[in-house]
Parts: C-alpha cells; sequence; structure tokens
C-alpha cells in the first residue's frame, strides 16, 4: 500500500510542466519536495523559486524543519528575492504558486483568516500574507492539504482571505480540478474511495468520469528517497 504523502507529492510533481516557473512558500515540504522532484524526473527546464530566494538550488540538504531554510541557497546559482516573485506574479510571470488554508469551498475560495465571526472569532488564523496576493494573481495556483473533513471543505467559508486562479485542490483522498469556476472531482486516491471523499466533504461532489489517481511509480519512489532521505515530506502526517 502506498502512502499517501507519496500520493500527493507525486500527484503535485506531474502538475509542474518544463520551463514553468514555480514558486512555494514556508511550511510547504511537500511541494518543495514535488517541485524538485519533477525537476528531476520531466521537468529540468522548470525555475524553482522559495522565500529565502535561492533560485533552482541544486541538492539542497533537506535535513531541516522548515521549506525557508538557508540551505535553499547554498548552492543556488542566483538569488530572486521574496518581493520581486510578488512582483513577478502580478506582471503576469509566475506560472505556478504552491499554497494551502484552512477552509474552501466548491469554487475554490480560500480561508486562511478566521473560523467563526471575523469580529468574535473561534480561531484566528495566520491570515493571507502572500497568498492574498498571488492567488488572484498566478497563473494557477495549487493548493494541498493534509486534512479532507468537513470542516475543511465547507458550503461556504467563514471569511474570504482570497480567490482567484485555484485550478487544483490535491488532498489526502483525492484531487479536486476547477472547472467553470467550480471545483470537480478529478480522482480518488488509490488509499481512498468515492464513499469516503463524499462522506468527508460539505458540498455535492461532481465528476466526469470516476478516476483512480495514479499510483507512484518505481522511478519517482526512487528519486524521492534521493531527495528527501530525511522523509521531510511525511512530517505533516506524524
Amino acid at each position: 500500500m502506498h502512502r499517501v504523502c507519496d500520493i500527493m507529492v507525486c500527484v503535485m510533481a506531474r502538475m509542474i510542466k518544463d520551463g514553468e516557473k514555480v514558486f512555494h512558500g514556508v511550511s510547504s515540504h511537500m511541494p518543495m519536495i514535488a517541485t524538485l522532484l519533477a525537476k528531476a524526473m520531466h521537468a529540468s527546464n522548470a525555475v524553482h523559486l522559495n522565500i529565502p530566494g535561492g533560485v533552482d538550488p541544486k541538492e539542497p540538504e533537506l535535513v531541516s524543519f522548515t521549506s525557508a531554510g538557508s540551505e535553499l541557497c547554498y548552492t543556488a546559482p542566483s538569488s530572486f528575492p521574496l518581493m520581486e516573485v510578488f512582483d513577478l506574479s502580478m506582471r503576469g510571470g509566475l506560472d505556478v504558486a504552491f499554497l494551502s488554508g484552512v477552509q474552501f469551498d466548491n469554487t475554490g475560495t480560500v480561508n486562511a483568516s478566521v473560523i467563526g465571526d471575523y469580529h468574535a472569532p473561534k480561531v484566528r488564523l495566520p491570515g493571507g500574507a502572500g497568498s492574498a496576493v498571488l492567488i488572484p494573481t498566478a497563473k494557477r495556483v495549487i493548493i494541498w492539504r493534509t486534512k479532507h473533513d468537513k470542516r475543511t471543505f465547507v458550503q461556504n467559508v467563514d471569511f474570504m482571505t482570497a480567490r482567484g486562479n485555484v485550478s487544483a485542490i490535491v488532498t489526502p483522498l483525492c484531487v479536486f480540478t476547477m472547472y467553470c469556476g467550480e471545483l470537480i472531482l478529478e480522482s480518488v486516491h488509490p488509499t481512498s474511495s468515492i464513499e469516503e471523499v463524499a462522506q468527508n466533504t460539505g458540498f455535492p461532489i461532481k465528476y466526469f468520469e470516476m478516476k483512480t489517481t495514479p499510483a507512484p511509480t518505481d522511478e519517482e519512489l526512487k528519486l524521492l528517497g534521493i531527495i528527501d532521505p530525511n522523509d521531510l515530506r511525511n512530517i505533516e502526517f506524524r
């Protein structure tokens, strides 16, 4: 049986196309490793951008518990500061941004601000930060979330932090894709079922064809072992 973290990372890696400029933020081990996997597999000309600014780090030392550490700069051939990433995105030059949130509705609206009423919240969250800029301006926003339940996928978000160019959401159960302004089910992971997805989603599930997410290949798993020997991609599931 394949691990969910490996399935999610491989799904995200396959979404990256050769030559694309790809950004991930803090606490983003899975998208970071997915970007490195894509560059090793099929997208060698993709450009890896990140918080500390190291462009295309070569064999980064993935030993820390952050995806925004200085090790991403040690072997980078150049630097591209975060403020330039925002400028790039607003000029239409950022192809992919990997981001997350806490609540999502069926239109891809993202809440990363509060749970409950904004003026008297049950929980106050980190807020939009870069997401408020990147979700409306990046060409494609790929959301990943390691929880899939009815508190995460809701009929209406408690607060709209950002809305815009979400193209897919990758969860431990499935992959959603955007179609005509609405999230529809692209595939269900081999570790889950359509019934489990429906039971854990707060809005009706729609799909054109019932598909199973392709499992990680032997080559992908071998490269993951080299890229991420300390299994940082599994941190959020420990």
